[in-house]
């Protein structure tokens, strides 16, 4: 590891004015994504502002049929409120598959979805349910929040807050994992709402992205059956040592199949 100034903040406006007072400063949160950049030399911020004492960034609250979730609430309590499993079952399955038991209990929500690691899982679900991302200074619809690889429509000093998801009909998600890694080679969400189908993809592209011929055929049939017959395409996918293009495309509709199955 190399130098770095480490701050600790206890409130919001505190982090936003140091972080602009620090312009090559970093936020982190449960740093597990951001620790794995520090130690790749992907990233070399000489400043990180702790996120960790700020409480008003945690906690699940449900209105209704709305979730809404702290940015800095960690996966494990996320996979195991029963107010989450109630309103969005496919968001508590989803927080429960993410890596392993030690970065469950560290993991953030909001460092996931702000760092947009192609192969992150809350990606996944904050696009397929159309979700809110709340910072401090504004709401973003998550259509317009992913932009490309580890790229977002956070300006410099944003800071994410807390993420607000409506409850679906149904919705699910379902991953083909790396072995060693268990980030989502393939993960695909999938989300019945009164008025259409969403489905996200992580794993697959450059960044998480909705497949709509898929969205179209499960808005005019919710089966299996209506997505069976779909040919994706390998072009523009990720290919590697693990994966290729086509094996991803293979698994996009493996794993959208097992979502629709599973949906609840």
């Amino acid at each position: 590891m190399y130098p770095f100034s480490f701050h600790h903040t206890k409130s919001i406006p505190e982090s936003v004015s140091l972080k602009k007072e620090l312009s090559e400063a970093k936020y982190i949160a449960g740093g597990q994504s951001l620790v794995g950049v520090l130690k790749l030399r992907l990233d070399k911020p000489s400043e990180l502002i702790n996120l960790g004492s700020i409480r008003e960034l945690s906690g699940i609250c449900i209105e209704g049929k709305t979730l809404t979730i702290g940015a800095m609430t960690r996966h494990a309590e996320v996979a195991a409120s029963s107010d989450v499993k109630s309103c969005i079952p496919g968001v508590a399955q989803l927080a429960g598959l993410i890596a392993d038991r030690m970065v469950r209990n560290m993991g953030t929500i909001g460092g996931s979805v702000a760092n947009n690691d192609p192969s992150a899982d809350y990606p996944a679900a904050v696009l397929g349910l159309n979700a809110t991302i709340i910072t401090n200074q504004r709401e973003i619809q998550a259509d317009d929040f992913f932009i490309g690889m580890f790229e977002t429509a956070l300006e410099p000093s944003e800071l994410i807050q807390s993420i607000r998801f409506t409850a679906p009909i149904k919705s699910a998600y379902a991953k083909f994992k790396h072995p060693a890694s268990r980030y989502a080679v393939v993960g695909v969400f999938v989300a019945q709402f009164p008025n259409e189908v969403r489905v996200a993809v992580t794993g697959a592209g450059a960044s998480v992205f909705r497949h709509t011929e898929m969205e179209k055929a499960l808005s005019k049939d919710f089966s299996t059956s209506a997505i069976e017959p779909i040919q994706i395409s390998a072009q523009g996918l990720n290919s590697d040592f693990f994966a290729d293009s086509q094996y991803r495309a293979h698994l996009m509709k493996s794993m959208a199949i097992q979502a629709v199955n599973n949906a609840k």
